[in-house]
């Protein structure tokens, strides 16, 4: 079973996620807050999904993440329009940084890139 951690506030992505994952046989933690996603971490996930519009501070909890996890992926989503956001998201250590909806049609094969 694959490890993800998500920093999310978003119920409505969070049942997404959830259901998705469920579906796969993926092992998915949801955390609300920055400090909750690093408390996360000791379970050494696989890959860490970021909703870059979460109001806990996304950026500075994915410079954070970096500082002691380099190797996990990460992958941040966001509005399309956001590119000024997206350009800080991969300044601060996101992999990949993907609009809403291509997170959303693609979030199966996300998924499963944490799979065993």
């Amino acid at each position: 079973m694959g490890k993800v951690v998500a920093l999310m506030d978003d119920l409505f992505f969070q049942m997404k996620l959830a259901e998705t994952a469920k579906q796969l046989g993926v092992d998915v933690k949801v955390a609300a807050t920055g400090d909750a996603l690093m408390d996360l971490m000791t379970s050494q996930p696989k890959l860490v999904i970021v909703d870059l519009n979460s109001r806990s501070h996304p950026i500075q909890t994915i410079e954070l993440l970096r500082v002691s996890r380099k190797d996990v992926r990460v992958v941040g989503f966001l509005s399309h329009v956001q590119t000024e956001l997206a350009a800080e998201a991969q300044a601060a250590g996101c992999d990949e940084v993907l609009p809403r909806s291509s997170f959303t049609q693609n979030l199966a094969a996300i998924l499963s890139m944490a799979k065993d």
